[in-house]
């Protein structure tokens, strides 16, 4: 732990009430102007351990910890009981930023701007005004934030959303940066800025710790790699030594260069002449601003038909309006201008409930549509009155398609964030809709995830659904879908 400005030494560490520890002999380091990346695929304790460096779970309110932490020279032993020191969050997060995987999970929520969101954490630390708003300008350029820094946070898009989380975190000038999962819902432009926000930070001497399910290009330019699989670290090493490694491969960590599984579906194409299931025609749509003034249109003349058992996947630049666009096809929006039609019927006067009934969303954030105590529960939640007597095997049906059988008693909350995804995606599919729309999809999910999320597409298809999935994910869009969309400027066209 020589020059270290942040370590552990985890022997152990339980969430109280859990037997199995969370995470067991785990050593940690990071040095001043490093990036080192914590490889692991859904459930390894990526999470646990970057909240624990961070202070986000504190040993004692939190759970037991049985090992040490230290930072910028401080040192705290814990032995798991009511005598250990205590974590002062305040002053441990003066010293090191954190990035949830859910990036919304760190904003104030409190502020109406981008720039009064940037401008919290300074204020609390009563930086002078003038210092605040060069700082304020000065990230928001790194970040690619300046045209939106008038913009309500709740209405930028995920990727913009990460950025802003960045850019808080990065604005009170910590010591060290800890980034789970930084690059998800980025488009390519956003890719770039936060390697480069990163490089700056590592330059001036930041140490940056990345939390990632995939050895991609962030990942791979670190210094140094720990590879976690069930809460232990296996491995320790450089990216050069350890990319091709028994102990990555195990943990199902993705690899860019393995080229995604194409579903078996995605040979056979839809047949021309049959009926549309999905039908967009001139659709415009813009969301209202302030004193009923109306932003520029999101969406222009906009068209669209995908017909039974086609994939269709929807790619584009952060903010282009691809989350609003599948708002569309259930009627959570309605358009300005144009038809919408799911099987031949439009959704112009009808209940937003009537609308949903033959179009399954899978929302870009997993959580905003979990809301049950058990996962059997929430897949089975208005099965019985839609589908009656076939309720429960539907539900069961779709927990298995994607690997959920055995948490079937587990608390929603309880799961990791890619099991939360592929929860959100069951209660979908356990409804068997007509049209299948994914928003993101692919995001956090490791490479058994993609495997279960292919498989899904797959047979959703094949039973005749029309899909859409949103991505940003370019190689997974080309192996997945039939067709490949981009959306600009308003409107799709070929990709």
């Amino acid at each position: 732990m020589a020059g270290a400005i942040l370590a552990a030494r985890i022997c152990s560490f339980n969430f109280h009430g859990e037997r199995a520890p969370a995470l067991r002999d785990v050593d940690f380091s990071a040095r001043p102007g490093t990036v080192t990346a914590v490889l692991g695929g859904s459930g390894s304790g990526k999470t646990t351990l970057g909240k624990l460096l961070a202070g986000w779970l504190r040993p004692g309110p939190a759970g037991r910890l049985r090992g040490s932490l230290a930072l910028a020279g401080e040192l705290l032993e814990f032995q798991g009981g009511e005598d250990d020191p205590r974590i002062n969050p305040a002053a441990w997060s003066d010293r090191v930023g954190y990035v949830p995987q859910e990036a919304a999970a760190m904003l104030s929520t409190v502020r109406s701007t981008v720039a009064e969101e940037l401008a919290f954490g300074l204020e609390n630390r009563g930086t002078p005004r003038a210092r605040m708003l060069r700082e304020v300008a000065g990230i928001a350029e790194l970040t690619g934030l300046t045209a939106l820094l008038g913009r309500d946070p709740a209405t930028l898009s995920g990727g913009e959303l990460r950025r802003l989380a960045m850019a808080c975190a990065v604005i009170t000038g910590p010591g060290v940066l800890v980034l789970d999962e930084p690059l998800a819902s980025l488009d390519a432009a956003g890719v770039i800025q936060v390697r480069d926000l990163i490089c700056r930070l590592t330059g001036a001497g930041t140490a940056v710790v990345v939390l990632s399910q995939a050895a991609d290009g962030l990942a791979r330019s670190a210094a140094h790699w720990i590879i976690l699989d069930g809460g232990t670290a296996t491995a320790t090493g450089t990216p050069r030594k350890l990319i091709r490694s028994a102990e990555l491969a195990r943990t199902g960590t993705v690899l860019p260069a393995v080229t995604c599984t194409v579903p078996a579906v995605r040979a056979q194409s839809p047949v021309p002449d049959t009926e549309p299931v999905l039908e967009l025609e001139g659709v415009g749509f813009g969301f209202p601003g302030a004193g009923g003034a109306v932003h520029e249109p999101l969406l222009r003349n906009l068209g669209l038909t995908v017909r039974p058992g086609e994939i269709v996947a929807v790619t584009g630049r952060n903010g282009a309006g691809k989350s609003t666009l599948l708002r569309h096809f259930n009627g959570l929006l309605r358009p300005d201008t144009g038809t919408v039609r799911v099987a031949g019927q439009s959704f112009a006067g009808l209940p937003a409930g009537r609308a949903a009934a033959s179009v399954g969303l899978l929302f870009q954030h997993p959580r905003d549509q979990l809301f049950e105590r058990t996962v059997l529960r929430e897949v089975s939640f208005g099965l019985r009155r839609l589908h009656g007597r076939e309720a429960g095997s539907r539900a069961h049906e779709a927990l298995e398609t994607v690997g959920l059988s055995r948490d079937a008693a587990t608390h929603p909350a309880e799961l990791p964030a890619s099991k939360q995804r592929l929860l959100a995606l069951a209660t979908v599919l356990a409804r068997r809709p007509a049209v299948l729309a994914l928003d993101e999809p692919t995001v956090g999910l490791d490479r058994h995830g993609l495997g279960r999320l292919d498989h899904a597409v797959s047979a959703a298809a094949a039973r005749g659904a029309a899909v859409v999935l949103v991505t940003h994910d370019a190689a997974y869009a080309r192996a997945a879908a039939h067709r490949v969309l981009e959306l600009d400027g308003g409107c799709l066209r070929d990709a």
